[in-house]
């Protein structure tokens, strides 16, 4: 597990990762990876983003002038220096912009010209990924009652708590969605209509990270298998993956 006031990156977690992969594996179990962001499975299969270590105290400069200027400020600079890559986030991506901007000081290069990882599996272990699905008229209902939920165990409560912990001092996790907007939210004067927009915005996030995550996927056949599984019984889906397991 990661404390709150420790860093955490995609290398970091590339590393961890492979750790448990391989104690896994040398117990004669199957590793079973879950997970819905994108970026950091691709960093799993294919190796890391390739990129400079991080300069805490650059990093500490980009997010105080993040503070006083706004996301909004630095990705436009980031839009100047990087096009390419610009157009692959937005301003509410205010970790990668960060680190994009660090990159491009750091190298004197864009983000976009930096070599990519090989598409070959990492450690040459044989991925067998699937990507379980379903209509986004019955997926984005489940995302909003999956919210309401969270809210009504305590979720605030909790939020509250992280920051007495020094959340607000960690920019990546303070940023993540339902944090920030709990944040906000507890920063306001915590009227109805605030309360209103808690909940609203809340759920935005939640489902445009969903839309995301399909984007993200259709991108990677046909590497990822999709099933739909509000047509296929989830019995039916595990004998699937089972058989395509058994064919290593």
């Amino acid at each position: 597990s990661i404390d709150l006031e420790e860093s955490f990156n995609v290398v970091e977690f590339h590393k961890l990762a492979h750790q448990a992969i391989k104690e896994i594996l040398s117990r004669g179990a199957v590793p079973i990876v879950v997970g819905g962001t994108g970026f950091y499975l691709h960093a799993l299969i294919y190796g890391p983003p390739s990129g400079p270590p991080a300069d805490p105290e650059l990093r500490r400069k980009l997010e105080e002038e993040m503070e006083r200027r706004g996301a909004e400020a630095l990705y436009e600079w980031l839009k100047e220096k990087d096009p390419v890559y610009a157009a692959t986030i937005t301003q509410r991506d205010r970790h990668k912009i960060i680190r994009a901007l660090e990159i491009i000081v750091l190298t004197h290069q864009r983000v976009s010209e930096l070599p990519r990882a090989e598409q070959g599996h990492a450690e040459h272990y044989d991925f067998r990924c699937w990507f379980l699905h379903m209509p986004k008229e019955l997926l984005y209902p489940r995302i909003d009652t999956r919210c309401d939920r969270m809210i009504l165990q305590g979720f605030l409560d909790e939020v509250k708590r992280l920051v007495q912990e020094g959340l607000v001092e960690n920019s990546t996790a303070s940023q993540a969605i339902g944090y920030r907007q709990a944040l906000d939210y507890l920063n306001s004067s915590q009227t109805p209509d605030d309360w209103e927009n808690f909940v609203k915005t809340f759920k935005q996030a939640s489902r445009r990270y969903a839309k995301r995550q399909f984007t993200w996927f259709r991108r990677e056949q046909p590497l990822f298998r999709w099933v739909d599984i509000s047509a296929t019984p989830l019995d039916v889906v595990a004998e699937l993956i089972i058989q395509d397991y058994e064919q290593i």
